[in-house]
């Protein structure tokens, strides 16, 4: 049986003796003594793949050959240590998977880690591993990242194979991963991202109101101003730009439609076999994907291009949207499962923007509220990733030091 080891519950106990994973014991290469632990999503050659479900853990075969992405970070040096927990099969925003004890974030102990990579987060954030992979389709590197303290990129859409990945909404689906400091978190890109194809220099920070509204209260609003101060000190004050046309609540149900019809596409036909005691909420949001037809998958699909092409217009070659990752630090863990859902949907009003149009976001540990950590984020053009890296590294650099502004 499946379970979790170690204090922080973010491994996963397998119960199969993997074979010798290629590249696994390098000891040379870019990430060279680094310890590297993988989301129970990714293949890894002689384990078998859970997706943060036992029943499917139980059915699946072990893996024959590793990820790409994850062989790549092998192949540059970096040591494998173990599989982590993940929320069932990445539908979720909150850590919490009801076949596992919950990950703890180490951050801020109280309260949840975020999903749904919520084992790779709270192993970088104790120290069991420097790098952790992830993968966000709703937001699953950025909140949690935010959650836990941690840099956390959502790439350009489709430029890290998925091959080898357990798919959840295949247009919204990208590969991520975690790190505590920007030196560790720029060598994983500079191995997997390789050179961007967007050219100019991202220098124009910009604004919306609707998103800077969304923060929850007063203390993350000053929380926020001071996260702003800071980055305005760097890169200039956002310029605040005039509201989008379509509504955060539009774009929120588009993605949700979008995501719910592709993840019944990849799973509806297994979770229909039996019953197979999917938790709360992921039950509840596959119910949902059952429910929407290839109509309305083209309908919100033409809404979709519509707003790529608006926000691509706003961001033109040198703009970069300033923005907080999520409404607040992460739900406190006493919050009740309503309290919860709430969080989760105001929070993907923000993070739906970069998911829809594809374009790249990062989230920095610039914030805190009541001592947990709270982060902002930058979303630039299509591919402009290694560039936000590079901003993001002038930022966090000028921020060493000053770790309490925003505290409240």
């Amino acid at each position: 049986m499946t379970g979790t080891r170690g204090p922080l519950n973010a491994f996963l106990d397998l119960d199969q003796i993997p074979r010798q994973i290629h590249g696994a014991n390098r000891q040379s290469g870019p990430l060279a003594g680094l310890r590297l632990a993988v989301k129970d999503i990714f293949d890894v050659a002689g384990y078998r793949t859970g997706c943060g479900n036992p029943q499917r853990q139980r059915e699946a075969s072990p893996a024959t050959a590793t990820a790409p992405a994850v062989q790549a970070l092998l192949d540059s040096g970096a040591c494998f240590v173990a599989k982590t927990q993940t929320d069932e099969f990445a539908f979720s925003l909150m850590g919490l998977n009801a076949h596992f004890p919950s990950p703890v974030n180490p951050a801020a102990p109280d309260r949840i880690t975020g999903g749904s990579s919520s084992g790779s987060a709270s192993a970088v954030a104790g120290g069991l591993a420097d790098i952790a992979t992830g993968s966000d389709t709703g937001g699953s590197i950025r909140a949690p990242a935010s959650f836990c303290g941690l840099i956390g990129l959502r790439i350009t859409h489709g430029r890290i194979s998925l091959d080898g990945t357990m798919p959840l909404a295949s247009s919204l689906d990208t590969f991520g991963w975690f790190a505590k400091d920007m030196a560790t978190y720029d060598k994983v890109g500079a191995v997997l991202l390789g050179d961007d194809l967007h050219r100019r220099e991202l220098q124009r920070p910009l604004a919306l109101d609707a998103l800077d509204g969304l923060v929850l209260g007063p203390q993350e609003a000053d929380a926020y101003r001071g996260m702003i101060r800071h980055v305005s000190s760097i890169i200039g004050a956002p310029q605040t730009t005039g509201p989008l046309s379509h509504s955060t609540d539009d774009l929120y149900w588009c993605f949700r439609k979008l995501q719910g019809y592709e993840a019944w596409q990849n799973h509806g036909a297994w979770i229909s076999q039996e019953n197979r005691m999917l938790g709360p909420g992921v039950k509840e949001r596959f119910e949902h994907g059952a429910t929407i037809d290839a109509a309305t998958a083209r309908h919100e699909t033409q809404r979709r291009g519509a707003f790529r092409l608006e926000l691509a217009e706003r961001l033109g070659e040198d703009g970069v949207l300033v923005l907080p990752t999520v409404p607040g630090a992460a739900p406190l863990k006493a919050n009740s499962f309503d309290d919860l859902q709430t969080y989760r949907e105001r929070a993907l009003r923000l993070l739906c923007l970069s998911g829809l149009s594809g374009f790249p976001q990062i989230t920095l540990p610039l914030g805190k509220v009541d001592g947990a950590p709270f982060g902002l984020s930058l979303l630039g053009p299509k591919n402009s990733d290694r560039q936000l890296l590079t901003l993001a590294a002038r930022i966090l650099s000028a921020n060493q030091g000053a770790n309490t502004m925003g505290s409240a």
